[in-house]
């Protein structure tokens, strides 16, 4: 796949850190660290508002029962998002019992206010769409939604124009599209045509590269918002470098993880607005919330180095 011409910041001026101004300075306003170790936040196009570039997904993380162990351990995985500077949490009634616990979660945390809540709408029919998101809703314990999105492109049509006067009437905020896969591409990119959106959510990272090739250019000519999803590429990436030992060069875009390689490459692209890696493990999410600070190698660096990464 042809890689993305126009990333923020050289290999040479990163390998510069030493002048840490100078290399900030050669960044968009909007991916400037803010701090040594704050995380970097973008514009979200439609408004300007300034969005946190790492989020937290709960497939499969947040479908918990309570009084399970794996429930007990979610409250850290929250605390690690906001205190890292982190206020995105995307969910779905497809997503099992992920709504709910991530309602009771924040109920509990102290503020709640924190919080970017993103949901989404998977089933067909007016109707039965409306109950849905209003169940959706009732679980997130929410009155107004940040964002709501159409999962997987499901009815989209019939979801869009109640969404749009959801939004017009200020119970939701944002609205968007979804999907994880490269053979949904071509009607992902016709609605992205069709229609006046706020966000694209869709599958990127470094074994998937697909969306570099009209996706995340007619984003940004569109003015929409890019969350991506898949940052590890299902995991099966993350699996197989797990147990390789860390290139000499990740230090020098501050990782210490491979995790937070693979993030830095996703958040390289300058159309992405965040990513939402999903955990259930306060310590993973920490992190994966590291690599949204500090500054993102361009697209030369990538040509070299994510071939090895790879294979």
């Amino acid at each position: 796949m042809p890689p993305s011409k126009d990333f923020p910041l050289t290999r040479a001026e990163l390998l510069r850190l030493g002048a840490a101004l100078c290399a900030s300075a050669a960044l968009p306003a909007s991916a400037q660290p803010q701090s040594k170790s704050a995380m970097n936040t973008r514009p979200i196009p439609s408004t300007q508002e300034a969005l946190p570039v790492i989020g937290c997904g709960t497939w499969i993380g947040f479908d918990q029962r309570p009084g399970s162990e794996e429930y007990k351990r979610l409250p850290g995985v929250l605390d690690a998002l906001f205190a890292a500077g982190g206020t995105m949490i995307d969910s779905s009634p497809m997503y099992g019992r992920s709504e709910e616990t991530t309602g009771e979660l924040l109920a509990a945390a102290k503020p709640r206010d924190k919080a970017f809540l993103a949901t989404k709408v998977w089933t067909s029919g007016r109707e039965a769409g409306i109950a849905q998101m209003e169940q959706s809703f009732a679980r997130l314990r929410t009155q107004r939604m940040d964002l709501m999105q159409v999962h997987n492109l499901v009815d989209w049509r019939t979801h869009l124009a109640t969404l749009r006067g959801w939004k017009e009437k200020g119970r939701v905020r944002y609205i968007g599209i979804t999907h994880y896969t490269a053979s949904a591409y071509d009607e992902v990119e016709a609605v992205l045509r069709a229609e006046k959106l706020d966000f694209l959510q869709i599958n990127y990272s470094l074994d998937a590269r697909e969306a570099e090739q009209r996706l995340l250019p007619l984003a940004a000519e569109r003015g929409v918002a890019v969350i991506v999803n898949m940052p590890f590429g299902g995991g099966g990436l993350l699996r197989r470098l797990r147990d390789k030992p860390l290139p000499a060069w990740a230090g020098e875009i501050g990782c210490t993880s491979w995790a937070q390689v693979l993030l830095k490459f996703v958040l390289s692209h300058p159309t992405v607005t965040c990513t939402i890696p999903g955990t259930s493990r306060g310590e993973h999410m920490a992190d994966n919330a590291a690599a949204g600070a500090g500054t993102f190698p361009d697209a030369a660096f990538w040509r070299r180095e994510a071939a090895a990464i790879r294979t």
